[in-house]
């Protein structure tokens, strides 16, 4: 390659940068990486054009360091979504690459796949498993896939399917059980499903109403209904024709019982992609996924980046979660981008959920997206019946009113299994002192420490601060310090005093955090040794237990009065979604909201004529105020250590925006963010908005780099979000 060489380095300058082909070696390839100096460093860039030496002045140009790659690593498709995504949210374009790259490949590592290892049960391990299966959960599935694949499995698909995969198959080794074998000249074909539904075929028939070309399809099903089925009915047409399949899922939590679904129907096909694999298992099924032929990828937000040659159809599940919309750094949406990448290829996507967002349904109503409906549970169950229980003037036990608890303790004695859910972790949200009010603050946010392990131990969940509880207050000296609210780990305490006999296990990111405890833990629910759960929204969403029959919800009054207008819709749907996980086997469920707000008008709403009457409501008060779906906004941040710092230059910035703002450019404020202090900078914030996309971005265009330009800007760290979904 002759000319000049652009490059794509990661630094938050935006654009490309120059320099000179190597003065020795391999050329550099259009997507390949290269090895750079910047400044005095030296950075892995990826190559994006050339340019002709007569428009450079090249005497001031350095040439690459050194080409890593001999090939392109990033096809034309992938690069033309990565620009489209850097110049949508305003960020570098370095930046934005180094955000598709595994995080190996970023260090410069080689982008070679490792020799592909297939395993297949002994005669011995064949043996074993009729006479005796191990007791071992881990060693019994892993040796139940191998004998589902008699000619062999991929090593890397086991390590997708089975947490520490790794020493399970050595000890299998060690012990006769497993050999490797050559791998198969196929991998096994996809195995059938159930019977669909009238509702699963409608669907399918709404959404291949004209197959083969890019259309966006709202998958809209009761919880319960089946869409996972109708997922895995798209997801095989799609290998059978030799193509690939992209799935993105919203968090890693919902990972386990879908990649035992999804490995049990697609075998060896199936590639995983999450971050909590190893950098090296991350970069493999990146470098499988990469390498082309019939596979389904299942990943979480940044798995929307992978290349995949052969891609044919994308699916978000859940697509109305905001674990979607990466919160720092290249603030992207994970299903805005999927939607976009889909049109580029000319494939469709399926947005999957029981409870659409806002500007996802506005869509599917004006016609913009198909709309397909699943309206009855798969397994012809009922809904649960759901009432609200409102808690003013009741005495409260941690937190729990005595119908709540008379409830769970009737369900869990007709043999049934109970759910509290409790939004947040933790004993407490605060500790108080009785005598005087202090409340024990994070020293570093303006918000209050959570008590944990019991009372003993102090975390703020904002910047993760941690500190031993004070013995007394910090104010005015008292020993009367008392934990006020309730989270996970006090709701589960009470309920084993008051439910002495009943099995109870918490589910939140502390007692999930090791590596498979998640994965045990819902096998102790599936297996009904579990009597209650208690957790957070982890169990919301995604996961199926035919013998839950009650849900009980400590507190439904969790955003109905935020100054985040997404916060009632994102209530809304939380609990929609946890009261579906009642009644889905063969007994009647049952949902109790506690409340003090019982006539609050859309709470009222939600849970006397369901998600959909709410969501009409909430879009009728979103039209009135301008707010998206009826608006688009683009939200400025500021933070800095000095308290004035943010505010001054948003100002200043704003007073640029006023003298060139196009009429339909809105500057609204600045103000100090909600929450205006965490861990230990001040935060300022300034939303712009614009009746529609076109303005904005044509405003912003322009603003932003008159705003960087300021002297104030060089006081703060400042960060455009385009379609924020927190106002925190």
């Amino acid at each position: 390659m002759s000319g000049v060489i652009r490059v794509a380095v990661p630094t938050p300058v935006h654009g490309a940068f120059d320099y000179l082909p190597p003065a020795s070696g391999p050329s550099p390839v259009i997507g390949g990486r290269v090895r750079v100096s910047f400044g005095r460093r030296r950075l892995i860039g990826l190559v994006v054009g050339t340019a002709a030496k007569a428009a450079v002045d090249t005497a001031r140009l350095r040439p690459i360091d050194e080409v890593i790659d001999d090939t392109p690593l990033l096809g034309p498709d992938l690069r033309d979504l990565l620009e489209w995504t850097a110049r949508y949210y305003h960020h570098a374009l370095g930046e934005t690459v180094t955000t598709a790259l595994p995080v190996l490949l970023r260090r410069g590592e080689p982008a070679r796949r490792p020799a592909a290892i297939h395993w297949r049960l002994s005669g011995e391990g064949r043996r074993v498993l009729t006479d005796a299966p191990p007791r071992a959960a881990r060693q019994r599935q892993l040796l139940e896939q191998l004998a589902a694949a008699p000619d062999g499995y991929p090593e890397s698909a086991l390590r997708s399917l089975l947490p520490r995969a790794t020493p399970v198959l050595a000890r299998l080794t060690e012990q006769g059980l497993i050999e490797h074998c050559d791998p198969p000249a196929q991998p096994p074909e996809p195995r059938p499903g159930p019977p669909l539904t009238t509702d699963q075929a409608c669907a399918l028939d709404t959404i291949n109403a004209d197959p083969g070309g890019f259309a966006v399809t709202l998958l809209q099903g009761v919880t319960g209904s089946g869409k996972t089925e109708v997922y895995l009915q798209l997801l095989q047409a799609t290998l059978q024709q030799g193509r690939q399949a992209l799935v993105l899922v919203p968090e890693i939590g919902l990972t386990p019982q879908l990649v035992a679904r999804f490995g049990d129907r697609v075998g060896g096909r199936l590639i995983v992609l999450h971050s909590g694999m190893t950098a090296v298992q991350r970069l493999e099924g990146w470098l499988a996924a990469r390498a082309g032929g019939p596979a389904i990828v299942l990943g979480t937000r940044s798995a929307v980046f992978t290349p995949l040659p052969d891609l044919g159809l994308i699916v978000i599940d859940e697509e109305h979660d905001a674990s979607f919309k990466q919160q720092d750094g290249l603030r992207y949406s994970a299903r805005d981008v999927a939607i976009r990448r889909a049109q580029q290829l000319d494939v469709p996507i399926l947005l999957g959920s029981a409870t659409p967002a806002l500007e996802t349904l506005h869509n599917a109503l004006a016609g913009r997206y198909r709309h397909a409906r699943l309206a009855t549970r798969a397994t012809g169950a009922s809904a649960p019946a759901i009432q609200l229980l409102d808690v003013r003037s009741r005495p409260l036990e941690e937190g729990l009113s005595r119908p709540l608890l008379a409830r769970v303790h009737e369900h869990v004695e007709a043999g049934g299994q109970a759910l509290l859910f409790v939004n947040r972790r933790g004993f407490a949200p605060a500790m108080i002192c009785h005598d005087c009010g202090w409340i024990a603050p994070c020293r570093r946010c303006d918000t209050g420490m959570t008590l944990h392990r019991g009372g003993r131990h102090l975390r703020c969940h904002h910047c993760g601060a941690a500190r031993p509880a004070p013995p007394q207050c910090e104010g005015c000296g008292g020993e009367t310090l008392i934990a006020v609210g309730e989270g996970t780990e006090r709701v589960a305490a009470a309920l084993r005093s008051r439910l002495p006999a009943a099995r109870i296990a918490r589910f939140d990111r502390d007692t999930t955090a090791r590596r498979g405890s998640l994965e045990r833990m819902l096998a102790s629910v599936a297996a009904g040794t579990t009597d209650v759960l208690v957790g957070t929204q982890m169990l919301a969403k995604g996961h199926d237990f035919p013998a839950l029959t009650f849900v009980g919800v400590i507190n439904a009054d969790h955003g109905l009065f935020s100054a985040d207008f997404r916060a009632f819709e994102r209530m809304a749907q939380l609990v929609t979604q946890v009261a579906g996980r009642a009644g889905r086997g063969e007994r009647p469920g049952e949902v109790l909201l506690q409340t003090r707000h019982p006539d609050h008008p859309l709470l009222g709403t939600l849970v006397r004529s369901g998600y959909d009457a709410f969501a009409n409501a909430a879009l009728a008060e979103r039209e009135s105020a301008g707010l998206p779906p009826y608006g688009h906004l683009a939200l400025v941040q500021a933070e800095a250590p000095d308290a004035d710092a943010p505010t001054r230059f948003l100002a200043a910035a704003a007073g640029l925006a006023s003298s060139s703002a196009e009429e339909a450019v809105a500057i609204w404020g600045p103000a100090p963010a909600p929450l205006e202090r965490r861990a230990g900078r001040f935060r300022a914030h300034l939303l712009i908005h614009a009746a529609s996309r076109a303005p904005l971005h044509r405003f912003l265009r322009a603003w932003l780099p008159a705003a960087g330009g300021l002297r104030e800007a060089r006081r703060v760290r400042w960060s455009v979000d385009v379609d924020p979904q927190e106002l925190i």
